[in-house]
């Protein structure tokens, strides 16, 4: 009888969580992320000082 609680429960509350994520009014846009900050690095054997 707890399993089948238990498993009730979890089920339920990861149902309600996706039904909520499923319902975000941000999920149908998209907004672009800025490019990634690439530093070019030294070659091999020569740092700056």
């Amino acid at each position: 009888m707890i399993d089948n609680l238990s498993l009730a429960l979890t089920h339920g509350l990861m149902l309600l969580a996706a039904f909520l994520q499923l319902r975000r009014p941000d999920l149908d846009r998209e907004q672009a992320a800025p490019p990634p900050d690439r530093k070019r690095r030294a070659p091999w054997g020569k740092r700056g000082a």
